[in-house]
């Protein structure tokens, strides 16, 4: 008479190889299910993912004017430019810029230009957003920390810093209202 535990011709499997198969995905789906709470308390709660993109009214902001808006934060410039600053962000030669990028792939229209404000030297707030501040020798942005500066299209120009400062992902939900993230 064959053992119940063994294949009766000497292959195959057995009762013990189910079993022990079995135990296994059982030991997996309970090792899975008291993880899982310990990785999902990772995700970002939902006040940070509120956090994640802002709407910002653009109605007010006169020709010239730059705001500030605070997204993820970081501080977001806001310029809705001039007829002059558009002209001389789109008259640079690229090959004068250490991070050459054209005006027109750093805005959606062209009096409108929306940067993270963080220099990419050393992450300072770069001065230029408020009329009384120095804008440096290209109409932009200036860092003093370290002497940066930056053209009227967020590039740098002059100084340490190796890149342009970041445009952030946006979209114009209408003339009036953009939403930032």
């Amino acid at each position: 008479m064959a053992n119940s535990t063994t294949a009766p011709h000497g292959g195959g499997e057995t009762r013990r190889d189910f079993l022990l198969l079995a135990t296994t995905v059982a030991a997996g789906f309970g090792v899975a299910a008291v993880a899982w709470p310990f990785i999902d308390q990772m995700n970002p709660a939902a006040d940070t993912l509120a956090l994640g993109s802002i709407k910002v009214d653009i109605s007010k902001i006169e020709v010239g004017q730059r705001i500030t808006v605070k997204w993820r934060g970081a501080p977001v410039f806001i310029d809705h430019r001039t007829p002059e600053q558009i002209k001389a962000a789109e008259g640079a030669k690229l090959g004068d810029l250490k991070d050459p990028v054209a005006d027109k792939d750093r805005v959606q229209k062209p009096e409108w230009l929306v940067m993270v404000g963080v220099c990419t030297h050393l992450g300072c707030i770069p001065k230029g957003q408020k009329s009384g501040d120095r804008k440096g020798e290209f109409g932009g942005w200036f860092c003093p920390c370290h002497g940066s500066h930056y053209d009227t299209s967020g590039r740098i120009r002059k100084g340490p810093a190796p890149n342009n400062l970041p445009v952030p992902p946006y979209k114009f939900l209408s003339d009036t209202q953009i939403q930032i993230g």
